[in-house]
């Protein structure tokens, strides 16, 4: 990890810093006098913080979104911590590491990839396996699946959330194949794997998660589908019924149109991958703003804010359970074992 870290900078008041950050955005405003200076915002995964260089001349050669190496003094102005810049440069690519501006999945990438094929190579069906491994050899498609996070800035939003939201998936999709009998197990777990193929392409990470041209206007469905059907005219003889039920996995997973969703789940296969995508993104979401709550000095236990994309607040169970729980001393393990032995006791039934 890079340091320092913009989370680090209120404990480097008055101090002159040496640091790579990236450059939010890069504004030429006018002082009092109609001088020119650059107001900067310097960014990374702990946070972000304004900085000035105020003798315009020294901004530097770079855009806004790349990182950029830094000297300056953290101060104080109106209150409010800023880095007051008086050296600064556009940083080689060799310089740093991409997880120290954008958040990373905190799973082994590899030890992920491992799994995905391990998934595939266990199909029986040889048509879905045969396509699955036509987007796994794919020397563009492959690196790219590796790191791509599932949304902007919502679930899965890190370097390889995409991924790591396939496999979350793919274990619940098992087991509720296992449960459904009439469920085809291969061809839903090939929607799990292909239904946000089309974020590929729709997604821009480096410094920062954004939508490119073609995600802005096209959107990760559309895309999606192209990228299927140019797989499946390579491959002989691929069945056409089972070109359509793909298909039509990755048109209705988002089960409605109001959401984006060009057609309804039809199938036992569309309908569960919509609910279990919906679920999965829900969960992800409760850890997030848990993890959000606690970070900002809330009690574990208690509610967190109100969260927009579910319309309420949410209770952590387990944290609060915890806090209602007898806390004994360990020192007092007579005392401890006495609790323990008086909670466990069943009462008796009452009329």
């Amino acid at each position: 990890m890079k340091e320092p870290m913009v989370a680090d900078l209120a404990g480097r008041e008055n101090q002159t810093i040496t640091g790579y950050f990236v450059a939010g955005f890069k504004q030429v405003r006018a002082k009092k006098d109609g001088t020119r200076y650059f107001a900067i915002n310097l960014c990374d995964r702990s946070g972000n913080i304004e900085a000035r260089v105020w003798d315009a001349a020294d901004a530097g050669d770079f855009e806004p979104g790349e990182v950029v190496k830094i000297r300056g003094q953290v101060c104080r102005y109106n209150e409010k911590l800023q880095v007051n810049i008086d050296k600064i440069r556009r940083a080689a690519a060799n310089e740093y590491q991409l997880a120290d501006f954008v958040p990373q999945s905190e799973r082994d990438i590899d030890q992920m990839w491992t799994e995905l094929e391990a998934w595939v190579a266990g199909f029986s069906d040889p048509d879905l396996q045969a396509l699955l491994q036509a987007f796994l050899r794919d020397p563009e498609v492959a690196p790219a699946l590796r790191q791509a996070p599932a949304a902007k800035g919502m679930h899965h939003a890190w370097i390889g959330g995409l991924l790591e939201h396939i496999l979350s998936l793919l274990g619940i999709s098992d087991l509720a194949a296992r449960h459904y009998p009439s469920v085809n197990r291969d061809l839903l777990l090939t929607g799990v794997i292909l239904h946000d193929i089309g974020k590929l392409r729709e997604l821009r990470w480096g410094t920062s998660f954004d939508y490119t041209l073609e995600g802005q206007l096209l959107g990760h469905i559309t895309i999606g589908l192209g990228m299927i059907e140019a797989k499946i005219a390579a491959i002989p003889n691929f069945p056409p019924a089972k070109r359509v039920l793909v298909e039509h996995l990755v048109l209705s997973h988002h089960g409605k149109y109001e959401f984006g969703s060009p057609k309804l789940p039809m199938t036992p296969e569309a309908i569960l991958l919509h609910y279990l995508d919906d679920l999965d993104a829900k969960m992800q979401t409760l850890q997030m703003e848990f993890a959000r709550s606690e970070a900002g000095g809330r009690s574990p236990a208690d509610f967190t804010d109100w969260v927009r994309s579910l319309e309420r607040p949410l209770l952590n169970t387990q944290a609060y359970l915890r806090s209602e729980e007898p806390k004994v001393p360990d020192s007092n393990p007579s005392r401890r074992d006495e609790i323990e032995a008086h909670t466990n006791h069943a009462l008796p039934f009452e009329d």
